[in-house]
């Protein structure tokens, strides 16, 4: 029998407040099939039951690669008219910011997922000459983004954390306090967290490294299922001391 409060192995689990729902959101890249799909599973789990606080995290990665990033971060700006929603920054947001502000941004970019986004704003094929101007297709892409979007890559958080949980996009460097953490560790870091065993000061729900099916560990939660080619969306839900995939 479980001890309350203890998971199997006798430890404590870890919790939000018990005034809290959460529903935890994995990396989108570009798959608006899946995330409406998974906004619907929401709401149909909030028709079952009600709930007058929760709060959706998006954990990052909402463009490239996928072949509908435009219509993704209109979805999501308008899932904030009814919902309370907090938007991580991925490392994908990131090289776009970037790309507005420095062109040659884009010579990484590209090999990231960069012009299925750029296709999705209505930026087609390039001549050959066009595409190696960077600063005219930096130009061009600001252009053609609507500034309710700028807005939106302008405002994203790099982490959040509510009671026992810190919400980040790629995880942590082991052995720094939490607020101590650098930007690019939080949006790109990979082998030394992810093989880490220890604890860290509260449990990392985090996505950025794909993984088959989400990853639910004592010191960490991965919920990055790779939906652009997995077909696969994850939504964590986190209540009291629950942890439910939704």
């Amino acid at each position: 029998m479980l001890i309350p409060g203890r998971d199997p192995a006798g430890r404590i689990r870890p919790r939000v407040p018990d005034t809290a729902r959460l529903y935890v959101i994995g990396d989108v890249h570009g798959r608006n099939d899946l995330l409406a799909n998974c906004l619907a599973k929401i709401d149909e789990d909030l028709e079952t039951r009600p709930h007058d606080a929760a709060t959706h995290i998006f954990l990052g990665d909402y463009i490239d690669r996928g072949a509908q990033s435009r219509s993704v971060i209109d979805l999501l700006i308008e899932r904030t008219r009814n919902y309370s929603c907090i938007f991580l920054k991925g490392n994908h947001e990131q090289y776009l910011w970037s790309f507005l502000f420095d062109p040659s941004v884009f010579r990484e970019w590209r090999n990231l997922g960069a012009w299925d986004t750029l296709r999705s704003y209505g930026i087609g094929a390039l001549s050959t000459t066009e595409a190696q101007d960077y600063e005219a297709l930096a130009h061009r892409f600001s252009l053609t983004m609507p500034a309710t979007h700028l807005a939106f890559f302008r405002d994203l958080e790099l982490c959040f954390t509510l009671g026992d949980y810190f919400f980040v996009h790629a995880g942590i460097r082991p052995g720094i306090p939490l607020h101590l953490q650098n930007e690019r560790d939080l949006l790109s870091i990979r082998e030394e967290f992810l093989s880490w065993p220890g604890s860290f000061e509260k449990v990392i729900v985090h996505g950025h490294t794909p993984v088959p099916r989400p990853d639910l560990r004592a010191n960490r939660i991965n919920i990055d299922t790779g939906a652009y080619f997995s077909g696969q969306l994850t939504c964590l839900v986190l209540e009291r001391d629950r942890q439910l995939l939704l």
